[in-house]
């Protein structure tokens, strides 16, 4: 039997193999079947259709360097390899994959049927086929790590921000009251002046180049606690800011305090630097029996087709200066869906009548 018939009949022996494989990768070994499937019965097909077209020597040499000719669409392998790169497998766990489903179609083969004629070229081409599939599942596996080691890199100079801002402007009340010597306040300007260079800097390298799940450290907690301690905060940040906070029903959970607070600081920053001007913020915190929902609001007009594009990285409204635009990266909401959803809950915009509204919720447990 051809190898290309013995792929399409015995397929589910093969992916039977290459799932009991995957199992072994620590990464992987808490997968659903389904998900450990994944693309490969596409990729199996791939390869069959593969073996069973003609080709010229030059073609069969590019492809055996993993250079073929790309296709318009995306490829089975590369799906495979961007989504690999989520369930947070590394490049030798994925050529591990590839190298397991090779041996494991070559051996079910060969023990099933006699080798024919045509197991020479048909073990070379097969070869060739799998070289190219893993050229293009490791290139799309390292493209999808390093975007989400540049949103990381974003993420932290991002995070630095709030405190560094909070820093300045204390700095700046501490010189205007004569509290502090002022060889010394100057010296704090001076470094918080260097500081926010480097961050910008970090922010604008991050955006020029610009996942795996986010760990979460959860605890007991009254997220009620977390929001005004955040409020605290921001008031500090914002002095001319005026943020109403109203607390209803119980809000204690089992969550990850830091990376929530987080989340409620960029709602309320976004909140006052894109509302209207003079106008109130309003945080309230529900509490039920099963979930927890943080709602920030401020007066103001987002076009309601822009809210989910505000949702990924780099994605900004319209409104804000230039000046604010250019060192800031457009990852605040971003990491509040992030976030969010790294707790199971769900993020949700909505704009009406010069009012905008965004409403985190998150289970209790």
């Amino acid at each position: 039997m051809r190898l290309a018939t013995f792929i399409e009949t015995a397929h589910v022996q093969i992916l039977a193999e290459a799932i009991a494989f995957a199992k072994t990768i620590p990464a992987l070994e808490h997968t659903s079947e389904k998900a450990l499937r994944d693309h490969l019965p596409e990729v199996l097909e791939a390869i069959s259709a593969d073996l069973r077209t003609s080709q010229t020597r030059a073609a069969s040499i590019l492809k055996s360097h993993g250079k073929a000719t790309p296709g318009t669409s995306q490829t089975s392998a590369q799906t495979h390899g961007l989504t690999r790169a989520q369930d947070g497998i590394n490049i030798e766990q994925l050529i591990a994959e590839f190298r397991a489903l090779r041996a494991s179609i070559l051996r079910l083969w060969a023990e099933a049927y006699p080798m024919g004629p045509d197991a020479f070229e048909d073990i070379t081409r097969f070869n060739e086929a799998i070289d190219q599939a893993v050229a293009e599942s490791v290139k799309f596996h390292a493209d999808e790590r390093e975007r989400w080691r540049q949103i990381f890199l974003g993420i932290v100079g991002h995070d630095l921000r709030g405190p560094l801002h909070t820093i300045s402007l204390t700095t700046a009340l501490m010189r205007q009251q004569g509290s502090a010597p002022v060889q010394q306040t100057a010296l704090l300007t001076r470094g918080i002046e260097r500081m926010t260079g480097l961050l910008n800097t970090l922010l604008e390298y991050s955006r020029s180049n610009l996942g795996g799940d986010m760990p979460l450290q959860r605890e007991p907690v009254d997220l009620a606690v977390v929001c005004a301690d955040e409020l605290d905060l921001q008031r500090a940040a914002y002095p001319d800011a005026r943020i109403e906070y109203r607390v209803q029903g119980n809000a204690e959970g089992v969550f990850d305090a830091s990376w929530l607070r987080q989340a409620i600081g960029n709602l309320v920053t976004n909140a006052i630097k894109h509302g209207d001007a003079g106008a109130a913020v309003s945080v309230e915190v529900e509490g039920d029996t099963a979930c927890v929902r943080v709602s920030v609001e401020n007066a103001g007009e987002l076009p309601p087709h822009e809210i989910e594009q505000l949702f990924e990285p780099l994605r900004r409204g319209r409104s804000g200066s230039a000046r604010v635009d250019r060192s800031h990266l457009g990852l605040g909401l971003f990491i509040v869906r992030q976030v969010t959803t790294a707790h199971g809950g769900t993020i949700k915009g909505t704009s009406s009548a010069h009012r905008v509204r965004f409403t985190i919720e998150v289970p209790k447990c």
